[in-house]
């Protein structure tokens, strides 16, 4: 059994969309099953669609046609794929959980535990960035109709499956889309001059439903949360540990298109160990739990040395008390002046 490490809390999550925030992998499902009973084959079973989770469509339609011997040309199955997604991508839905987890994540910071902090200041929230493998004209569709579930990823902090950033060919189960989801957290870090070091790799938490992203996201030295469709898991059932660790062995080199770029910095990375602590599955994303990973959901300014928190209802002339405070100083309530008179057990939040 691999050693158990201890863990930074983390400091930013990343995203991918199909099958983890959206049901769109069942519209994918849905679209390839017309097709191919209109051409008198069997519908996909998830022993092949597992395969093309994740993965860039180069390297997907390969898997998939050496399947499906289909009696119709690739640029015919293509033409029907484009019309038939443009009408189920317009129908998809919000996964179990992801609404409430943007939510509450968008408004939660990194937990120090060592000492009270002061979360809003310094840029310690949680960074929050999408990695997914569909493409620009794929995800407009997609998320088109849900605008405000999809708001927390502006366009600075979302990398599509057709990034020119991303070289040819190195998308998932290898980590350039998500080391590139992190050095445009970075650089927006930067933009804001807050003096915030950069997010490091394991400070990073991925979400992923898909077995080439999970592998990816190891790659990249980063924690995963694999949340697998119902269909899927039942094919890697006996396979966690190995799915946890990106260790299934699927990738091959071959699979991929001869890359037209430099690989992106610590691409390709290295897969875990089984049983390393730095994956778990989740059923769905209602389950996670925000305090495994130290972050902190509350809203608050300050706490004191105890942890005891300001309230919901601290007024802003209460926060000014406090900041005051905080810097060792109490305000004269009738003349407003500071006193150089530290106040034990309350300390603000150093960034």
């Amino acid at each position: 059994m691999a050693k158990k490490v201890e863990f930074p809390p983390v400091r930013a999550c990343i995203f991918d969309m199909d099958g983890l925030l959206i049901d769109s992998e069942d519209a994918y499902t849905l679209v390839t099953n017309t097709i191919l009973n209109e051409n008198g084959r069997p519908n996909i079973p998830w022993t092949i669609k597992a395969q093309l989770q994740g993965r860039p469509g180069p390297a997907a339609g390969k898997i998939f046609r050496a399947w499906a011997k289909l009696p119709i040309s690739e640029e015919q199955f293509m033409q029907r794929q484009k019309e038939l997604q443009a009408e189920a991508f317009t129908k998809c839905k919000p996964l179990p959980g992801a609404p409430e987890l943007l939510a509450r994540l968008e408004k939660a910071h990194t937990k120090i535990p060592s000492f009270g902090r002061s979360p809003a200041g310094g840029g310690k929230k949680v960074r929050l960035a999408l990695a997914t493998s569909s493409h620009g004209r794929n995800y407009d569709i997609k998320t088109a109709h849900m605008k405000p579930l999809f708001r927390v990823f502006p366009a600075r902090l979302r990398v599509v499956g057709d990034d020119p950033r991303v070289p040819k060919g190195r998308g998932k189960p290898l980590p350039d889309i998500y080391l590139l989801a992190l050095q445009c957290i970075n650089e927006r870090i930067d933009a804001e001059g807050s003096g915030e070091r950069h997010v490091e790799p394991e400070e990073c938490l991925v979400f992923e439903d898909s077995v080439p992203g999970v592998e990816a996201g190891r790659r990249a030295g980063m924690r995963v949360v694999w949340v697998p469709h119902p269909g899927l898991l039942d094919v890697y059932k006996d396979r966690v540990g190995e799915v946890l660790a990106g260790r299934t062995g699927e990738h091959k080199d071959d699979d991929l298109d001869s890359t037209s770029g430099q690989p992106l910095k610590g691409s390709p990375g290295e897969v875990g160990e089984i049983d390393d602590g730095w994956a778990e599955r989740l059923e769905s994303l209602e389950q996670f739990d925000y305090q495994k990973y130290g972050i902190d959901e509350t809203e608050l300014r300050f706490t004191s040395e105890s942890g005891q928190p300001a309230t919901p209802g601290t007024t802003d002339k209460e926060l000014e008390e406090m900041t005051a405070m905080a810097d060792g100083k109490v305000h004269s309530i009738a003349e407003g002046t500071p006193l150089t008179s530290p106040v034990p057990g309350l300390k603000e939040s150093k960034v």
